[in-house]
Order: structure tokens, then sequence, then C-alpha cells
């Protein structure tokens, strides 16, 4: 198997695509095949898993944590706070709680889920406390625009790693101004529901470029999004079968044929948009 293609991430590498857990660990007749899928998906290089206190209330953290027992040093795991939780009192128990059903010492980022009433100021100083403790490798936020990733820098967050967004064909807003903004400050992005959930399943654009390629429509949803330099794939993958398709989008070089006919069925922004979250 060829090695996962890396950014760059808080001064480490990481894979470009990761596995997301969203409504993941809630049915425990689906709990078997959801670790499997996240098990098979570290044998496949996919080692940055993401999940959050907000999905089941802990429930998702608990199944990360069963899959990862006694494989934590292969795993980049990415947890991620309320923002009522984001105080500099709330925040290290919060952190704490994330542990103990990760079932293990520290996470490897933490992210604001999104923006609170906490002022930012207040989130980055408990942030790097968290940080100096050793509770946390990394630290960034989730679902914040350009005027306030300006504001965070602003207030002292200059060890932000990450912006995580909403991010795939249907949802391009990004592409005017966060993601330039992103990259110019060597921020990696994150992109959550890169394939829409599964909408974007059976578009007709997506069949006509998989078929030049023996792909799935999915797998081309995903080149897609890791087309871009710097920019993070956390797809969701609850059977071993979805996540090696997932994987397969690795694999996947979209000419620029393929990329011009994506723009005609989804295009570009062409001015600024409010960014979107799910």
């Amino acid at each position: 198997m060829s090695p996962i293609p890396t950014t760059r991430l808080g001064g480490q590498e990481v894979p470009v695509l990761g596995q997301g857990t969203w409504n993941m660990g809630d049915d425990p007749a689906r709990r078997k095949a959801e670790i499997e899928a996240l098990q098979r998906g570290i044998d496949l290089g996919l080692r940055l898993i993401d999940t959050a206190e907000m999905y089941g209330e802990g429930a998702s953290e608990r199944l990360v944590g069963e899959a990862i027992q006694g494989r934590r040093d292969d795993v980049f795991v990415v947890s991620k706070a309320y923002p009522q939780n984001a105080s500099r009192s709330r925040l290290p128990q919060a952190c704490e709680r994330s542990l103990r059903h990760l079932g293990t010492d520290h996470i490897d980022l933490y992210l604001l889920h999104w923006r609170g009433a906490v002022p930012l100021a207040e989130t980055v100083e408990a942030m790097q406390a968290l940080r100096q403790a050793g509770k946390i490798r990394h630290w960034g936020v989730s679902n914040l625009d350009v005027d306030d990733m300006e504001e965070l820098i602003d207030a002292g967050g200059t060890h932000c790693a990450t912006d995580q967004i909403l991010y795939n064909l249907t949802r391009r807003g990004p592409e005017y101004d966060l993601l330039p903004w992103l990259e110019e400050r060597q921020i990696a992005a994150m992109a959550y529901s890169p394939v829409e959930q599964g909408r974007l399943k059976g578009h007709a654009a997506l069949q006509k470029v998989a078929r030049r390629h023996s792909a799935s429509d999915l797998q081309v949803a995903l080149a897609w999004v890791l087309r871009r330099q710097g920019v993070i794939a956390i797809p969701k993958a609850a059977s071993r079968a979805h996540v090696e398709d997932n994987a397969g989008a690795l694999s996947l070089t979209l000419t620029d044929e393929d990329l011009a006919d994506l723009d005609r069925a989804f295009p570009p922004p062409r001015a600024k948009r409010a960014l979107e979250m799910l």
C-alpha cells in the first residue's frame, strides 16, 4: 500500500484523509461494525480520528477509545469541546471527561466546536494552559469564519493549528476568502461532511467523472476536496466497505477536464458567503 499523503498540522505531519465519527456510538447493534470500520481505517493509514464531546454526549468518544485500545500511538485523536465549556474554569473539566471517555492521557488536537459566549481570549488562555499541562498537544477551532479567525489571532491565538469547517462541492463558500486566509497563515483546514453526509451520491456530474476513472461517485467527491493543498477530509464510515471506498479516493487524481465538469455542476463562489455549518 502506498504511503498516505500528509499535510502539516501544528508542526507535525498528519494524513490528509481521516475518519469522522458523527452519529457513531449511539446504537449498540452497530457498535461492533463501527469499531471494525475505525480499526480497518487505521490499518489503511487513516489514522486521524475526529470526535467530540457533543457526539452522543460522549458515546462517540467512548467508541473511539475502544477502537484505539492498544493502538494509541498509531492514531492522531481529535476531539471538540462545547462552546459553553470553553472557559477558563470549564475547559479543563471538559477535557478530563473526554480523556476518560477516550481512555488516554492526552488528546492530539482539541477544538472549540463553534463560537459561543465565552470570549475568544479566554478560550485561547484555557487551551494554552491545557497544552502546557500536557493534556493536549495542539488546539484549534471549528466553524469560525475569517472575521472570527482574525479576532482569534488578535486575542493571542497564534498557536491555532486548524479550523474545522463544512466544505464540499455544494458548500464552496470558504474558497472565496477563508481557505486562502488559512493557507497564507499555514493553518490547516479540516473539511467535515466532505461528501455532504452522502447526499452527493448519485449526482450526474459526479457519476460522469467516476466512469472515467472506474471509481465511485463519492470517491470523486472526496478526491475533489483533497485536491487542495492543506485540506484534511474527515468523512464518516460506519462499515469496513465504506472506509475502504473512502481510502480509494487517495489513488484518484482528477484531471483538468474533470475539474471543469465539476465547476460547471457546482459553480465556485463569486462573492463572500457566510460560513455554513451543520
